[in-house]
């Protein structure tokens, strides 16, 4: 036995006290704030504490509800930002994957061809219009929209490596795809790749005029629905003139569906909405069927042969070590069929349009509190008004200069209130914070939709002093 060996085993041990998975089950509330401040994100937990929700600890999960540890029901209309599409732990899909589990089916295959990944990609080239054939399987949005980029800059050539987005657009965190989301929160102060080129979102113009000044722009990425902006749409107009300016200026589309995307507009792509399609788009979130990491790039085929078509280039993005991992392709196989059998889309279209409905009702009633309602299918922004617009005249000029400050703060006391009060989760969205982000899973029902809306009523109903006394009374009993 080595010197160093010998030091090492008499001064660690020689087993670390690991938490088991039953262990991690039974533990409280207070043990997990503990773990989560010490080993997670403390700063995070500050915000969930301001919201109220760090004194939920859930249990399990079942159709569009959370279980907390005492047993309380939450509906669910934050939804993981699109990721719980199939409602929690959806009954064929959690049969698929036992199954899978039971026959011992190959995991990670990576020597071989799998006909998991290849039925996969089949599925996805079948429901893609056009010609969007050739898929690249990821595991994160992240990883489907660097995989969009890199196609795109590979099949572009350098002399036109330039990439045009958005305004306030949101396409992931990674360090490649941060270079296209408008976010100077999650850009920090890291070296970000220069090739870039910002354009206000919807101003068909300002992208012609920026094709026409800089022949080295090759790529144009857009999400089709502005999420992290707060839900944000543009015309069908504006997709026409894309398309047209891509097509003219020999410009690739990247249209960004990884989160509204999946059927969750009422279509299965958002831009069939508009009667358009990309040269390349990515999906991701509930692809994995609300129970696993997946995410897809699809491109057109004469973009993929040119960037990867030979023996030569055919390695250059390669699939990653879990890209196509067999049990995780069963279970998109087995949501994409779920979509089409059980009528997913046509719900989300229904429900939508019921829930916008309800909506703008209570807009109708309550003017000055909600500014806007506005989304597709089961992608919804419920927009308030500045704190100061909610006030008697003759408060708005002097509590106006605190606006900046307060922007959000009706939305978490909403927010906040909708959880304690009425066993019910929704979203916020990452530039706009005055507004709610509401995506249920496409199974909701009629009769859940009706919860919210009436959960929301009640709040509305007490006026804005109310609602801030009521947060604050809650916030007291800490």
């Amino acid at each position: 036995m080595t010197l160093a060996h010998t030091y090492e085993t008499e001064t660690r041990p020689v087993r670390p006290a690991l938490i088991t998975v039953e262990d991690a089950k039974k533990l409280d509330l207070a043990r997990v704030r503990e773990l989560t401040a010490a080993h997670l994100n403390p700063g995070q937990l500050h915000f969930l504490r301001l919201l109220g929700f760090d004194r939920v600890l859930i249990d399990r999960a079942e159709g569009a509800n959370y279980i907390d540890t005492n047993g309380r029901k939450i509906l669910d209309f934050f939804g993981g930002f699109g990721s719980v599409a199939f409602g929690h732990n959806h009954p064929r899909i959690v049969a698929t994957r036992k199954k899978f589990q039971d026959e011992a089916r190959q995991e990670i295959c990576m020597a071989f061809m799998s006909q998991y990944a290849s039925a996969l990609a089949y599925n996805l080239a079948a429901i893609a219009p056009g010609d969007l054939d050739f898929v690249f399987l990821g595991s994160s949005g992240s990883e489907a929209m660097e995989a969009a980029l890199k196609i795109a800059e590979q099949a572009q050539g350098p002399e036109r490596a330039t990439i045009v987005y958005a305004e306030n657009s949101f396409h992931g965190k990674t360090k490649g795809v941060l270079a296209v989301t408008d976010g100077a929160l999650y850009r920090s102060r890291f070296k970000l790749a220069d090739n870039t080129r910002r354009v206000s979102f919807g101003d068909a113009a300002a992208i012609e005029a920026l094709f026409k000044s800089d022949p080295t722009i090759g790529t144009l990425v857009l999400e089709t629905i502005q999420g992290g902006a707060g839900i944000v749409e543009a015309p069908a107009s504006y997709w026409h003139e894309v398309r047209r300016l891509c097509d003219q200026y020999k410009v690739l589309w990247i249209a960004d569906e990884v989160q509204c995307g999946m059927g969750r507009t009422g279509s299965f792509f958002a831009f069939e909405q508009y009667g358009v399609t990309p040269d390349i788009t990515a999906l991701a979130k509930a692809l994995g069927g609300s129970k696993c990491a997946m995410a897809a790039m699809i491109a057109r085929r004469d973009v993929y042969m040119k960037a990867y078509g030979t023996p030569k280039t055919a390695l250059v993005h390669a699939p990653a070590t879990f890209g196509g991992i067999g049990e995780a392709c069963a279970t998109a196989i087995e949501a994409l069929n779920v979509i089409y059998d059980e009528k997913l889309m046509e719900n989300a279209a229904e429900q939508g349009d019921y829930l916008i409905d309800g909506l703008k009702a209570l807009q109708s009633k309550y003017p000055q509190v909600i500014k806007d309602v506005r989304g597709k299918g089961l992608m919804i922004g419920l927009e308030f008004h500045d704190f100061s617009q909610t006030l008697p005249f003759g408060l708005r000029q002097m509590v106006a200069l605190l606006d900046e400050k307060l922007k959000g703060s009706l939305c978490g006391f909403i927010g906040a209130l909708l959880l304690a009060k009425h066993d019910t989760l929704v979203a916020f969205t990452e530039y706009n914070r005055n507004v709610i982000r509401l995506e249920p899973p496409l199974i909701i029902t009629k009769a859940e939709c009706d919860h919210f809306l009436k959960a929301l009523e009640t709040l509305l109903a007490r006026g804005i002093t109310g609602i801030v006394t009521d947060y604050i009374g809650m916030m007291a009993k800490r």
